[in-house]
């Protein structure tokens, strides 16, 4: 199979290709097209041509656009999930669970397409101001470039896509090279429901050069990308006046406090560590957990990782797979053997075979190592102590990241304190941080990025606001 580019509307054939593998069993999957500098110059082109036409496009128009694709969603949806499996190494039932959230994410959007609006503003409440009615409206910014990751191919497209959509902008989207199929699928499901040729262009490739030029391109007016703190700082260096909203990853932590049940407790953060092989912005990542029951909370964890089961995404009862790539797994391997080597504890996994990193709990690591420090993407948490909750929070704040953070606790009072002082975009009272719905505000501070997704507030960042005055004692 050869997938060519979707450009104007229309399938657009490259000069060169590069294979795509299943990241479980290396098999080919398919062919994927290489863009060039045209190619992208062309999409960038299309989406600026159909610019006009989108902005003009009565609101529930749109909205009825975006149910169509939900629904095209919800009728192949297992069909969806089997291609996510496939192409990312995602357990079934974890594709299958994205997949009902990117028919979420679509329906909110095009909820979202229905009320756009503005407000009035008061003029007269400064001097001067009098005999004048002010308001504000939103307008769509014209041209946005989303890159999207590989970790959730559909709903991290759908959550740059549709607020785009629903404000009435047009787009060139870069899926990410391991995943691009599932974002191919979605241009055939827009095109299927009626969205005008070029709003929707996807390309695919060398993500540094097409970077480039989309960040070169001053028919671009906005740059939504999801990926590497690297990457989305050398996004927001070079991008100029562009606007740019950046999601770029985490080191998650979660606070368990004293007194807590932990047959209630421990699931869910087995669940928050190693869903789809800890390859989640918001994986936890580092557990701290109270003395007085760490001994306890880290022999019922190990119990329940024990449980899982590794194996062939496309099986039904799979909870881990291979990790996206395996050099991925060399990476990984490296950190926790320096970490053991720096004074860890080693627990549980530490080893790999045909690419399925096994669930790795390690225990007192030094907080200088890398897994704990840095964002590992991968199936290994560590679980460490401390004694007073001002210090725990103050060992989650010791990080460069700030995405979203966890507490678990039955005193309301270490609740809120946890609330106003963990330095993330999004605290979690009584869950895990890796939870999120999909109309909520998600982003982060610090290394994790900059502006929110959450449709809603997307279209927040995706639009113009302007205000009219009128002066009425001519």
């Amino acid at each position: 199979m050869k997938q060519p580019l979707w450009i104007g509307g229309e399938y657009r054939a490259p000069s060169t290709y590069f294979e795509l593998k299943n990241p479980y069993n290396l098999e080919v999957l398919a062919e994927i097209a290489n863009a060039e500098q045209d190619d992208v110059h062309d999409a960038v082109t299309a989406a600026h041509q159909a610019s006009p036409k989108m902005a003009s496009m009565p609101a529930y128009q749109r909205a009825e656009i975006l149910e169509k694709v939900a629904g095209y969603l919800a009728e192949e949806k297992e069909e969806c999930a089997r291609l996510i499996s496939k192409e990312a190494a995602k357990p079934l039932k974890a594709a299958r669970a994205e997949v009902e959230r990117t028919i979420m994410t679509y329906k909110f959007a095009s909820h979202e397409a229905r009320r756009i609006h503005g407000e009035t503003v008061p003029m007269d409440a400064a001097p001067g101001g009098e005999d004048r009615l002010a308001f504000t409206v939103r307008e769509p910014l014209g041209v946005i470039a989303a890159i999207t990751p590989f970790n959730f191919p559909m709903n991290l497209v759908a959550h740059k896509v549709g607020p785009a959509l629903a404000a009435g902008n047009t787009l060139v989207l870069k899926p990410a090279s391991q995943t691009p199929l599932s974002a191919y699928k979605i241009a055939e499901f827009f095109h299927r429901a009626g969205l005008p040729a070029g709003a929707l262009n996807v390309i695919t490739g060398s993500g540094s050069r097409i970077g480039d030029l989309l960040m070169e391109d001053e028919r671009i007016k906005m740059i939504t990308f999801t990926g590497s703190p690297g990457v989305g700082k050398y996004i927001r260096e070079n991008s100029g006046l562009k606007r740019v909203t950046l999601e770029l990853g985490s080191n998650s932590a979660v606070i368990v406090d004293e007194g807590i049940n932990l047959d209630k407790v421990i699931p869910r953060i087995v669940i928050g560590a190693f869903s789809y092989q800890g390859q989640v912005c918001i994986s936890i990542q580092r557990v701290f957990v109270h003395e007085t029951i760490a001994d306890t909370f880290i022999e019922q964890f190990i119990n329940e990782v024990k449980k899982l089961k590794a194996g062939n995404p496309l099986d039904e009862t799979t909870d881990i797979s291979a990790m996206i790539t395996r050099g991925d797994v060399g990476r990984t391997k490296e950190w926790v053997d320096e970490a053991v080597a720096g004074g860890a504890n080693l627990r549980l996994g530490g080893h790999s075979s045909n690419g399925i990193f096994q669930p790795t709990v390690l225990v007192d690591v030094p907080l200088t190592e890398k897994v704990s420090c840095e964002e590992i993407f991968a199936p290994v948490v560590h679980i460490n102590r401390y004694k007073t909750m001002e210090e725990a929070i103050e060992l989650v704040n010791d990080s460069k990241y700030g995405l979203q953070a966890g507490i678990f606790t039955n005193d309301i009072h270490h609740g809120l304190q946890a609330a106003k002082r963990l330095e993330v975009g999004g605290v979690m009272i009584n869950e895990i941080p890796t939870f999120r719905v999909d109309q909520m505000p998600y982003g982060g501070v610090k290394l994790s990025g900059m502006g929110r997704e959450g449709v809603k507030y997307a279209v927040e960042e995706m639009t113009e606001l302007k205000l009219i005055s009128f002066k009425m004692d001519l």
